[in-house]
């Protein structure tokens, strides 16, 4: 793979290192493939993975780009792309070249409108109501045609759900949901009113719902927006949840929208899905090939076992990666006499293959040394602060260094946040609230792993 990104022409894509003066203009700053971030722990760059759908090529090119010019590792994110850290203040170049040549930097404008989800399973398990590979192909096709999808940021998000209901509940700003009749629900944000369209015009939609999104952002819903009064100031918002007016007035302008686009279609009332990630270990096919379903302890992984998956996935199953918004792995067409063994060599190397890992459930911000924000190095402090092995349905548990809690996970789940005395605050977050009043925890090993046990045993 070295030699065949070194042979690779250059196509000079446009990148801006973390020095450049873009980085100091007010907007958009999240980091990309062609404007990196810069960390305490070196410069950061997050790569466009649509759908989280890697070819094993592909993710043995990313290993050797983290092992080249980064910290050896790779770390997913919530939304299943990669970031790789600890890059070089003047690496962009060779990054973006190595990128291009994998096919990574489909469109050099849209590489930061990168969040878009699909249900990991998909076309699997013999669940979920159609295959959303195909919405996936053509919604990317789309984004990167439109001129005007270059303005949704870093931090927006499409997702593909196949009727399970799994990405749905991640409160994506657009939602495409298969329908069991055949249509397609579109949801915007969190609301549980949803518009039912033809499953085949649904891509379609998702980019003039995402469009409407962007011109009320822009307007602030005013007057000359055709969105209804308003002050026509512009909100400056970035995603749905950011509009002053809520998804409710965008709702409103998307379903019009899609009447003069000549859609046929009817709102209805779909309440969001609970949702759940993908079981870990062996997934059963309808035919005779399984998928294996893995997790990477607090989403990253180094070389050795990112390797391992790779090189299964090319020898013994379908080619290709899955990434999930959970930061999990998902290796699709395993043949089945081969996946018990296959998963008990992903367990060897360290992955998680099942609810009992001590890793289960667990996540964290990257904390010190790589965060200047971060109160502790919290990576450390979850490795040191969990039993063997969670109980049966416990609740998520995310460790942050500060409070903007990034990377934290949705529903149910234990808040451990760092604080200035050295010692943790927990709470439980339930219902978009917190449950009590948050306890306090030194930050001894003993008494932050009594804790956290404690308040990850669910409700009865």
């Amino acid at each position: 793979m070295v030699g065949m990104l070194a042979a690779m022409p250059p196509p000079a894509p446009r990148f801006a290192q973390p020095d450049d003066a873009r980085f100091r203009v007010r907007g958009d700053a999240c980091p990309g493939a062609l404007r990196l971030h810069r960390a305490d722990d070196g410069a950061l760059a997050r790569v466009r993975v649509p759908g989280g759908v890697l070819t094993a090529d592909q993710a043995d090119g990313l290993r050797e780009l983290a092992v080249r010019l980064g910290d050896g590792e790779l770390h997913l994110t919530s939304r299943g792309n990669v970031q790789l850290r600890g890059l070089g203040a003047e690496c962009g170049g060779e990054l973006a070249s190595g990128m291009h040549g994998m096919g990574l930097l489909p469109s050099e404008r849209h590489e930061r409108v990168r969040n878009v989800v699909a249900s990991p399973l998909s076309g699997l398990d013999g669940r979920g109501e159609r295959e959303v590979r195909p919405w996936l192909s053509a919604l990317d096709a789309l984004v990167c045609a439109s001129g005007e999808a270059t303005g949704l940021s870093g931090r927006f998000l499409f997702a593909l759900d196949d009727g399970r209901g799994d990405v749905d509940a991640l409160g994506a700003d657009v939602t495409l949901r298969a329908r069991g009749d055949g249509d397609a629900e579109l949801r915007i944000g969190a609301l549980e009113s949803v518009v039912r369209i033809p499953a085949d015009e649904a891509p379609r939609a998702a980019l003039l719902a995402a469009e409407v999104f962007l011109a009320a952002a822009g307007s602030g819903f005013g007057s000359d927006s055709g969105f209804g009064s308003g002050s026509g100031s512009g909100s400056g918002a970035w995603r749905v949840a950011d509009l002053p007016g809520g998804g409710g007035p965008l709702f409103d302008a998307v379903v019009r929208r899609l009447r003069a686009a000549g859609l046929p279609v009817a709102r209805e009332s779909v309440p969001v899905p609970g949702g759940a990630p993908p079981a870990l270990g062996v997934v059963a096919g309808p035919g005779d090939t399984d998928a294996l379903s893995v997790g990477l302890p607090l989403g990253r992984v180094d070389a050795v076992r990112w390797r391992t998956l790779t090189d299964l996935a090319r020898e013994h199953g379908a080619g290709e990666l899955r990434l999930t918004p959970w930061r999990g792995v998902v290796v699709p067409g395993v043949r089945r006499e081969r996946a018990p063994g296959a998963l008990e060599a992903l367990e060897a190397v360290g992955l998680v293959t099942g609810p009992r890992s001590p890793w289960s459930g667990v996540s964290a911000c990257i904390g010190r040394p790589g965060c200047a924000k971060s109160l502790a190095d919290v990576r450390s402090d979850a490795a040191s602060a969990f039993p063997a092995g969670p109980p049966a349905g416990a609740l998520p548990v995310h460790w942050s260094g500060c409070e903007r809690r990034c990377g934290h996970p949705r529903g149910e789940w234990v808040d451990v946040v760092a604080g200035p005395d050295g010692g943790y605050r927990l709470s439980v977050v339930r219902d978009g609230g917190r449950s009590g009043a948050p306890v306090r925890v030194a930050g001894a090993p003993d008494a932050l792993t009594d804790a956290v046990a404690a308040a990850r045993v669910p409700r009865t």
